[in-house]
């Protein structure tokens, strides 16, 4: 895993992103894609407000180097696995980051 988010209150509404811009160089971002890994071990795709084992993935933007999540509940004590899936504007390559998004009551 080489990203973790800092912790996330289960109450609380926050925003994440990924800074593509070293990885793209002078390509752009053209689409992006969520998922969460639910407790089975499954890559599960999300859009606006779809949740898994808990976590809610309230919805995504991004610039044209950065994608942005948001994020709302999640069980207390609970690492989510979530990957963020880019485009590459002009070649239409693939590629993907696994985050890891620690869930803590503060």
């Amino acid at each position: 895993m080489s990203l973790k988010w800092p912790p996330k209150d289960p109450d609380a509404r926050l925003d994440y992103s990924v800074d593509w811009s070293r990885f793209l160089g002078s390509d752009t971002i053209s689409a992006v894609s969520w998922f969460i890994t639910d407790a089975a071990g499954v890559k599960t795709s999300v859009t606006s407000s779809t949740t898994v084992n808990g976590l809610t993935f309230e919805g995504g933007t991004n610039s044209h180097t950065v994608a942005l999540a948001i994020f709302s509940a999640g069980t207390n004590n609970t690492y989510y696995v979530v990957t963020c899936q880019i485009t590459f504007g002009s070649s239409s390559l693939i590629s993907e980051r696994k985050i890891q998004l620690p869930i803590r009551e503060q």
